[in-house]
């Protein structure tokens, strides 16, 4: 990182950020955070390396102003003083990842909806399964909440951070919507 603190662009900064649910690795861009997962998800490398093809740069532990920004606002939203993130994202996907990740995103705090209600949202009633991909394959936990989608009978699905995770973020904001 440059001496003036400013961030160095040919690289995606990673940094550790602790929450009450467990650690979480960020990554920083340039100007975005491209990445927020808990560091004990199966699949992490796995994103490690979507990044690196994603954005043709090696990730790096270091510093980032985006990161102090989102401390704050993780912190707030863990001590039920947000519902929304304001923060710059970038989620480079497929034109159907982007729709699916764009329908997460207006999906109201506290609220949940179904993976057939998201697939209908988009166009693609029948796409229940790919919908869940999409989630699964969601670089940005929590921002994007992937947390907020559920199984069609109401149960909880999946979450590729744990579903104990998924179930404790849906009862924070549940708490706080009333």
């Amino acid at each position: 990182m440059p001496a003036d603190g400013s961030v160095c662009a040919d690289y995606v900064r990673t940094a550790m950020i602790r929450t009450p649910l467990g650690d979480m690795l960020a990554g920083a861009t340039g100007d975005a955070i491209c990445l927020l997962e808990f560091d004990d998800r199966v699949s992490l490398e796995s994103q490690f390396k979507t990044i690196r093809r994603l954005f043709h740069r090696p990730l790096l532990p270091g510093r980032h102003v985006l990161f102090t920004l989102l401390r704050e606002q993780l912190a707030q939203y863990f001590g039920g003083k947000r519902a929304a993130f304001d923060i710059p994202l970038a989620y480079p996907g497929t034109d159907f990842q982007c729709k699916v990740w764009q329908v997460l995103r207006d999906i109201p705090y506290g609220q949940t909806r179904s993976y057939g209600e998201v697939a209908r949202t988009i166009g693609k009633p029948g796409a229940a399964r790919a919908v869940g991909a999409a989630n699964g394959a969601n670089r940005i936990a929590i921002i994007i909440p992937c947390h907020r989608v559920i199984a069609a009978g109401g149960g909880a699905g999946g979450y590729a951070g744990g579903l104990w995770r998924k179930q404790r973020l849906l009862e924070l904001e549940r708490r706080r919507q009333r």
